[in-house]
């Protein structure tokens, strides 16, 4: 263990104390991710810390503990009146990314996993799908690139706009669960909106989320990749577990409530950490042409999502 910390550079250790100081109440997840990206421009990027599968985990440990306060009624609730909402607009983002690569010229691998990401949940959708379709590298890397940079953006000019508009809690948890790419973001920006617009966020998130293993399944056979390997998320069942456990077994209903503002702010760190990926490199590896596919498929879904959740929720 002394040897293991020894190896650590100091860029790891203002990293981890950084990182350490994202939990406190004093730093929101839009300030967190703008300290990722300063540190990164400055090169101070730890050396020893794999920051992708950090992000991973801390996220899946975050989202499993918002389940513990949120109520399975609501989650039902939710989960049926946005439905068509999820079904609808992962179709029509599918549909839509394949003519706009068309016009753009996009690489078909390429432009299908932004079309993926952003269908249903950013990067984990893009890892979820490329072992199916058996994408490179470089495809991966360009939609992982595209994919983040809105991602990032998202999570600022969201909550502006819901102000703006006047959209209730309710309405805002729907828009940031079906127009944000990744689940950090999108539970990033409802927090920042309220409680109960994290509450529907979280789950309608989560349940659009699932729709990973089917469009697997089907991207496999469309690229035919029938030997692909699925990647599942996992965390999505425990993040079920939680819910049923706190619902069913309210003894220890304080001990719920603590996890659920934990975890909270343990996003905070997740978005930190993905701050590091938002340079001028990063920016740059994206391309034009992938960036604009990206641009116009979230721009569609957005403005889409939010007239009918305007006119029905």
């Amino acid at each position: 263990m002394l040897n293991k910390l020894k190896l650590l550079s100091t860029n790891d250790y203002l990293c981890i104390a950084v990182a350490l100081s994202v939990l406190t109440p004093w730093v929101n997840g839009p300030g967190a991710l703008i300290i990722g990206a300063c540190l990164a421009s400055l090169g101070l990027t730890p050396n020893n810390i794999n920051i992708g599968i950090v992000t991973k985990r801390l996220l899946a440990i975050s989202v499993v503990g918002l389940g513990f306060g949120i109520s399975i009624e609501q989650a039902i609730e939710y989960t049926q009146a946005g439905f068509g909402l999820i079904v609808g607009s992962i179709a029509l983002t599918l549909c839509l990314g394949f003519v706009v690569a068309k016009l753009l010229k996009v690489e078909r691998k390429t432009a299908y996993l932004i079309s993926v990401g952003t269908a249903i949940c950013g990067g984990s959708a893009i890892a979820a799908v490329s072992p199916a379709i058996k994408a490179n590298s470089k495809q991966i890397s360009l939609a992982l690139a595209t994919v983040f940079i809105l991602n990032a953006c998202a999570l600022f000019i969201f909550p502006l706009l819901g102000h703006l508009l006047h959209l209730s809690q309710v309405q805002f948890g729907y828009w940031a669960a079906i127009a944000i790419h990744d689940t950090s973001s999108v539970v990033g920006a409802a927090a920042s909106y309220g409680d109960q617009a994290l509450n529907v966020a979280t789950t309608v998130k989560l349940a659009r989320a699932l729709w990973i293993i089917p469009v697997a399944l089907i991207s496999a056979v469309l690229f035919k990749e029938k030997d692909g390997k699925l990647s599942v998320p996992y965390f999505i069942l425990f993040y079920i577990l939680a819910m049923l456990v706190s619902n069913y077994v309210p003894i220890f209903e304080s001990l719920y409530q603590g996890l659920f503002k934990v975890s909270k702010q343990l996003l905070g760190v997740c978005l930190f950490f993905i701050g590091y990926g938002l340079t001028t490199k990063n920016i740059q590896a994206a391309g034009m042409k992938p960036l604009l596919l990206g641009l116009s498929l979230w721009f569609s879904i957005a403005s889409a999502s939010l007239l009918i959740i305007l006119a029905y929720y």
